[in-house]
């Protein structure tokens, strides 16, 4: 609630409740939602086209998610075995080139993007970098800024967008460039400030100042430590993002030895999360129902929650895999990844979604655009535009359609108001008033309260970003206009549960 205000222990049987409740209506929300999908099965397969479930027998698979069956066939089709590729020869580089390794794991990633993306793909990645570099080299952050949000701007170019499919013979493999061309953006501006603010010696890993930083030889060196962090190969194409400052910090030292029991147990992690992921598309077709508005009036209550729900859920899933497998092999090179995304059922306010979810994301928009913007550190208002502008950023990365205006809109509210009414509470009169008259245990549970409003809109935003703006605006009249009296309240009780499980996580 406020700065000055730590969560105190509930009793027993009341965070006993608490789990109970959160628990059982997640099972009970998805079983209503499993019941709709069985009944509309055979509209829902004429629609979408419903594939055979081989995972669950006697079951369809919604293979709607384009992100999720997406990735899944490149998994099998090469990444996965580049992936070990990568890791057989990282091992190999470590044992018999040591001081060779970054410049053996460059090559690999470059060799493998050549072989997936193409001739031209990884022209048009290598045209990115020496565009980038060229321009940090006049020091200027504003010139980097301007040059990388230039060339994402030709990621939604019609002319550009025809030009790049035309290298392709499948769909499948313009959007595999388009989406290593979104993240080397990222690295391209991240290596690009470091450049302006320390610039790099072509000698080794040390600074020097700009008037050094001068000739051929430096020029190679920037090129060659730029190429060794866009191509490197686990995070090449759909991240988790890493800064340069703690890529370049880390892949210099030795590679600490990692045991087979370790490295056994998370490959069990990520297949037990693939196989949750499989098994909610094959238990509930939430994505085939979200895409039609008339099964989204159809709903029942408890399903439509459920739908909310699954949908987050699967997106919190699908990224336990995509970020938790590359991970793996980003620690067995001795490099520390982000953390992994917390469940979204405990997540209890803006704020927390994003310094939690995306952790990688999150510390490269404090680095790179909240702090160098002023943050919390000149006043209110250079806090509202650096928030502003990071969630545009975000927003304008992503594509910048309308539904992701309306999403970036809505978290950028969220963040406001969190802090807003954490200024209110924190003000001497009012913290005064909530000591005297309230315990620490009723301090707790109306935090839990206050959260659970927050976890709504939480939950509401971010089915704008997975759905659309046609969800979002379903849920916004079924639940907060027409059904404020009667779905609402029992959902705002449930998130409050929600909220109390997500404190006490926080507490232990």
């Amino acid at each position: 609630m406020t700065s000055k205000w730590e969560p105190v222990s509930l009793p027993q049987w009341e965070m006993t409740a608490y789990w109970i409740l959160s628990f059982s209506s997640h099972l009970y929300s998805f079983y209503q939602l499993h019941r709709f999908s069985k009944e509309h099965e055979v509209s829902l397969d004429r629609e979408v086209q419903l594939e055979r479930g081989f995972l669950i027998w006697g079951f369809k698979k919604d293979p709607t998610d384009f992100e999720w069956s997406f990735w899944n066939e490149w998994a099998w089709q090469s990444l996965l075995w580049s992936l070990i590729g990568h890791a057989v020869v990282s091992k190999l580089a470590a044992h018999f080139l040591p001081q060779f390794r970054l410049a053996v794991l460059m090559a690999y990633g470059v060799l493998s993007a050549a072989w997936l993306l193409g001739v031209w793909g990884l022209t048009l990645l290598m045209l990115h970098l020496s565009i980038s570099l060229v321009v940090a080299q006049l020091h200027s952050p504003i010139l980097s800024w301007f040059c990388t949000l230039l060339l994402l701007s030709t990621l939604n170019v019609t002319a550009f967008q025809d030009l790049q499919r035309g290298w392709y013979t499948s769909e499948d493999q313009y959007y595999l460039l388009l989406f290593s061309t979104a993240v080397c953006s990222l690295r391209c501006i991240s290596f690009s400030l470091e450049l302006c603010w320390r610039p790099l010696q072509a000698g080794g890993p040390n600074y020097c100042t700009p008037l050094e930083d001068k000739g051929l030889k430096t020029l190679i060196f920037k090129f060659y430590k730029l190429t060794a962090y866009c191509f490197y190969h686990p995070l090449f194409y759909n991240g988790p993002i890493v800064t340069y400052r703690d890529f370049s910090e880390q892949i210099e030292k030795p590679v600490c030895k990692v045991s087979v029991v370790d490295v056994l147990s998370g490959i069990l992690r990520v297949f037990v999360w693939w196989c949750l992921a499989e098994f909610m598309i094959h238990f509930m077709y939430m994505h085939a129902i979200q895409s039609n508005e008339t099964y989204l009036e159809m709903l029942p209550p408890w399903a439509l929650g459920g739908l909310a729900l699954a949908l987050v859920q699967f997106f919190y899933v699908k990224y336990l895999v995509l970020f938790g497998a590359v991970s793996l092999l980003v620690r067995l090179d001795g490099l520390e990844p982000p953390n992994l995304p917390r469940c979204v059922s405990i997540m209890y306010s803006f704020t927390g979604m994003w310094r939690q979810f995306d952790v990688g994301l999150y510390k490269w928009l404090i680095r790179y655009i909240y702090v160098p913007l002023g943050g919390s550190r000149h006043g209110v208002f250079r806090k509202l535009v650096s928030t502003a502008l990071a969630f545009g950023f975000v927003c304008f990365w992503h594509g910048c359609h309308d539904y992701l205006q309306y999403w970036a809109l809505l978290n950028w509210i969220g963040v406001v108001v969190e802090n807003v009414l954490a200024l209110l509470f924190s003000s001497r009169p009012l913290h005064h008033v909530i000591v005297r008259f309230l315990s620490p245990r009723m301090q707790r549970r109306g935090l839990a309260l206050i959260s659970a409003f927050s976890t709504a809109f939480l939950i509401l935003s971010n089915l704008f970003f997975l759905g659309g703006i046609h969800v979002g605006r379903v849920f916004w009249k079924r639940v907060f206009v027409q059904g404020w009296s009667s779905v609402a309240v029992p959902m705002v009780a449930f998130l409050y549960c929600f909220a109390q499980v997500g404190i006490e996580w926080d507490m232990r």
